[in-house]
C-alpha cells in the first residue's frame, strides 16, 4: 500500500514536470516566431529638411561678396570717366599761351632769295596753341641792344600757332643799298610778351650760318603766318 502511494506521487510529479516543460517550450517558440509588438510609449516624429531654395532665401550674403561689391562701387565712383579725360585733353588743346623758347623749336637758316636774308622759324612743340606776339627779339653776338624791327611788316593779326605749326620772320642783313660787312657767329632769339614791354621767357642761343655778316641797318620783320609773307621784307 505504501509503495503504491509512492508510485502515484512520483507519477504525479513527473506529469507536472512534463507539463511545465511543455509550457516553457511553447513560450520560447512564440517569442522567436512572432513579430515584436510596438512599444506603446514610442511616438513617431518627422524631421523637417530645407531645400536649396529655402537656403538661398534665408542665408545672408557672404561677407566676402559684400566687400567685393562695395569695392567695385567705390572704384567706379572714384575712377574718372573716359569723358572727363577727353574733356581735360580738349581743354589743354584749346588753352592758348604766349610762345616762348620752352614751347617752341627755333631755327635760323640762310635763303637764296632775297639776297642777304636769313629766315627765323618758330615751331610750336607744346600741347596747346600759342601766340607769337610782335617780332622776335634778336641779339647778334655780344650786342647790347636788340636788332631793330621793320614796323612796315606788322601783320593784321597776331600769329596763332597750333601744335606743330610754325611762324616765320625774315632778317634783312644789309639794310638799304649797303652790303653787310661785320661778321656774326651766333644769334640770341627771344619772344615778345603780350604787352610788348620786353621778352617773355628765356632766350635761345643759335649758331648762325657760316659767312653771316651784318650792318648797322640789319632789321627783322614781325612774325608772319607763312614763309612767303616773311620773305617779302
Amino acid at each position: 500500500m505504501r509503495n503504491l502511494r509512492f508510485r502515484s506521487a512520483a507519477a504525479t510529479a513527473t506529469t507536472a514536470l512534463v507539463a511545465a516543460l511543455a509550457l516553457t517550450a511553447c513560450g520560447q517558440s512564440d517569442a522567436v516566431g512572432s513579430s515584436p509588438k510596438p512599444d506603446a510609449k514610442t511616438t513617431s516624429t518627422s524631421t523637417a529638411t530645407s531645400t536649396p531654395e529655402d537656403e538661398s532665401t534665408s542665408k545672408p550674403q557672404d561677407s566676402a561678396d559684400e566687400n567685393a561689391d562695395n569695392a567695385s562701387s567705390n572704384n567706379s565712383a572714384d575712377k574718372p570717366s573716359s569723358n572727363n579725360k577727353t574733356n581735360n585733353k580738349n581743354k589743354n588743346k584749346n588753352k592758348t599761351t604766349t610762345c616762348t623758347a620752352d614751347n617752341t623749336e627755333i631755327t635760323v637758316t640762310k635763303v637764296s632769295r632775297p639776297i642777304n636774308h636769313l629766315l627765323v622759324t618758330a615751331t610750336n612743340t607744346g600741347s596747346g596753341n600759342c601766340y607769337a606776339y610782335y617780332a622776335p627779339l634778336l641779339g647778334f653776338d655780344d650786342a647790347q641792344a636788340v636788332t631793330q624791327i621793320n614796323e612796315d611788316s606788322q601783320p593784321q593779326a597776331v600769329v596763332t600757332l597750333s601744335p606743330g605749326q610754325s611762324a616765320y620772320a625774315s632778317i634783312a642783313l644789309g639794310g638799304g643799298d649797303g652790303a653787310p660787312t661785320t661778321a656774326a657767329y651766333k644769334l640770341s632769339v627771344s619772344f615778345s610778351g603780350r604787352d610788348n614791354q620786353g621778352s617773355e621767357g628765356r632766350a635761345m642761343n643759335l649758331p648762325l650760318p657760316q659767312g653771316t655778316k651784318t650792318t648797322d641797318d640789319t632789321s627783322v620783320s614781325y612774325w608772319q603766318a607763312t614763309m612767303a609773307d616773311a620773305l617779302t621784307w
